[in-house]
């Protein structure tokens, strides 16, 4: 059976990334593999031994086009009015609480924020589907 161990996004500033997912979400550098042109940054916490990799291609200094196929990352956290509050203090400019329940039955609470590079991450209650 597989085991999911990292998903990869590229980043234009590498400061402003590793300060976002640090106060964000607690990810610290776990690794780290500098190359000629490009870095590879492997961020994770006590969480999860999934880890995110942040790819630095150096000397980029255009956006990343995100085109119209990327869609989220998600992480779940067990106070998700807390951790609102937290990044609304942080200023990380999250999106409103949502309570999504189409028929009636609450699937999952849920808010959206934006990492500097534009990459959309819904923080999820651990509940419902996803506790």
């Amino acid at each position: 059976m597989a085991r999911m161990i990292h998903s990869m996004l590229r980043v234009r500033d590498e400061a402003a990334s590793l300060d976002f997912y640090s106060r964000a979400f607690g990810l610290k550098i776990a690794d780290r593999l500098d190359f000629e042109s490009f870095s590879l940054i492997y961020l994770s916490n006590a969480e999860s031994d999934f880890e995110l990799e942040l790819t630095v291609n150096k000397g980029e200094t255009a956006p990343y086009d995100l085109g119209n196929g990327y869609g989220h990352l998600a992480v779940s956290v067990a106070d998700l009015e807390a951790e609102h509050a937290r990044f609304v203090a942080e200023g990380l400019a999250p999106r409103d609480m949502v309570s999504f329940a189409p028929a009636g039955e609450l699937i999952g609470r849920f808010f959206f924020v934006k990492d500097p590079d534009g990459y959309e991450i819904e923080v999820l209650e651990r509940s419902c589907r996803f506790a």
